[in-house]
């Protein structure tokens, strides 16, 4: 039986991965798609003095910054900051980001654009992998590793290929699946386990990729209302704002719909471990049963992530006193309907469509031989994690006693 749920799942799941591997070479764009006009140069450095402009104290200081990178590092400039009461102000000691006109007078050749993060985002980085670190121990490690393959992914491959006048729908598709396949991969292991769950996730994320282009363009949605669209256009006239949309839409809702996946996998395989006479009805069932609860918390959770990103123009409509209807109707909240309720939808397809596979590629064992172990070899079982963090073998009860599961992720 595990040979062939090991043919069914990789006979399904290997011609996606070898579409998705030319579609990612063929979309790749080749060439620099940098825009000349936005080109600048730019500088850093630490303040050692700041005194008021002496021709409009008021409205603006003069900041002394030793450059420590970019144009002129290792001299000290003089950069000029605006004064305003929603910019905050220039200190000494403060680390701050520098814009040059190189063909400005020396004196006004530098300007404060922004305070210099790097480095409490480094540390806030830092303490994130610690913790993840701490708590998942190697798996802690291979999903930070996944972390970064998914930066790559999007900086090297979906920007770019969307850029260069690419189907931002099937560059989202492509780079989402490329994606799913390396984080869940990495992660949780080469495993029947995994690839159920990938194969229940790609459904998933195609369905959200259909039903945001057929409502997008239902709605009348231009797509120039999202934040940067209108300067894209300008620099970029060929991009596809609507299908930009669509793309991000898909990638805001890959993490959610990995959750999912593979939540409804590990559910039916533990279901199955503890009962291994139980039908593929049965475990759908009761699978599915597990699911709604999920689906619940994680819509709402998805629908409040993208509330609170819109949280400052959902208080400027508030202010203004436009009616309910109408502010629904406008493109800038629109969007933000759409996005939620088709990654809501997504995520409601996620749990049929995984545990479903889940089920059909889980035989029930006859009763006179009741044998988790026949049920999860090669990695087709339940497991818990032992006290070095480390997934191991559960024991799963039956009505016959306790019988040994093996580990899905081994």
């Amino acid at each position: 039986m595990a040979r062939r749920t090991r043919l069914l799942v990789f006979g399904l799941l290997l011609p996606l991965l070898g579409l998705t591997i030319v579609l990612l070479v063929v979309l790749r764009p080749g060439g620099d798609l940098k825009v000349d006009a936005l080109q600048s140069a730019k500088a850093r450095g630490v303040v050692t003095a700041v005194v008021p402009c002496p021709l409009a104290p008021d409205e603006c200081d003069r900041a002394t910054v030793k450059l420590t990178d970019g144009v002129g590092a290792g001299t000290v400039v003089t950069a000029r900051a605006v004064k305003h009461p929603l910019v905050p102000r220039v200190e000494t000691g403060q680390r701050i980001l520098l814009g040059v006109v190189e063909e400005a007078d020396p004196a006004d050749r530098y300007l404060y654009v922004d305070q210099d993060r790097s480095r409490p985002l480094l540390l806030l980085a830092g303490l994130f992998a610690v913790a993840v670190i701490a708590l998942s121990r190697w798996r802690g490690v291979a999903a930070l590793v996944a972390l970064a393959v998914t930066a790559v992914v999007l900086t090297q491959f979906v920007l770019p290929a969307i850029l260069s006048g690419s189907d931002p729908l099937l560059v989202a598709v492509v780079g989402g699946t490329a994606i799913m396949v390396l984080a869940l991969y990495l992660t949780h292991g080469v495993s029947v386990h995994t690839s159920v769950a990938l194969l229940g996730t790609i459904g998933a994320l195609i369905l959200t990729a259909v039903l945001g282009e057929v409502f997008l363009r239902l709605a009348r949605i231009s797509g120039l209302s999202s934040d940067g669209a209108s300067e894209v256009a300008s620099y970029v006239p060929g991009v596809d704002l609507k299908g930009l949309l669509i793309a991000g839409l898909v990638i805001g809702a890959l993490g959610v719909l990995d959750d999912v996946a593979i939540t409804q996998t590990a559910v039916v395989w533990e279901l199955a471990a503890a009962k291994p006479t139980a039908t593929r009805r049965e475990l759908f069932g009761a699978g599915l049963r597990v699911g709604r609860a999920h689906v619940a918390a994680v819509v709402n959770t998805l629908v409040l992530a993208y509330a609170g990103a819109a949280l400052p123009m959902l208080m400027l409509f508030s202010i203004s006193g436009v009616p309910e209807s109408y502010v629904l109707s406008t493109e800038r909240v629109a969007v933000e309907v759409v996005r939620a309720l088709v990654g809501g939808l997504g995520i409601v397809a996620a749990v049929p469509i995984t545990t479903a596979l889940a089920a059909a590629v889980l035989e029930p064992v006859p009763g006179e031989s009741v044998d988790a172990r026949s049920r999860v070899e090669d990695g087709e079982g339940g497991g818990v994690a032992g006290a070095d963090g480390e997934v191991g073998d559960a024991v799963a009860l039956t009505d016959r006693g306790p019988v040994a599961a093996a580990d899905p992720g081994r």
